[in-house]
């Protein structure tokens, strides 16, 4: 009886042995215990240079003309909320201003 014991223990170490030899030489992460690990996810190449390559620079930033339009597009629609007196107050004549002066 102890020597299949004997010899149970002797293919599990075998098989132990092999497992650890396969896994140094083929580069794999050995697992014996099946417990989750981060290592498939952290063993791909990043690819948000990849992805930013895709889209062209920011136009909105670089380009004068895009930056002079949206700022006549808010001076436009501050000076329409002026007219309907939505617009905001003048400096020193917020809520603020008035709860102190009371």
């Amino acid at each position: 009886m102890s020597s299949s014991s004997l010899r149970s223990l002797l293919a599990q170490a075998a098989v132990r042995g092999v497992a650890e030899a396969r896994a140094h030489v083929f580069g794999h992460v050995l697992n014996p215990t099946g417990q989750r690990s981060a290592h498939k996810i952290l063993r791909k190449k990043f690819i948000g240079e990849k992805v930013a390559s895709w889209y062209p620079d920011d136009i909105q930033k670089e380009d004068p003309m895009v930056v002079q339009r949206k700022e006549q597009e808010r001076l436009s629609k501050l000076e329409m909320l002026k007219r309907r007196g939505k617009g905001p107050p003048k400096k020193g004549q917020g809520k603020k201003a008035q709860k102190r002066n009371k």
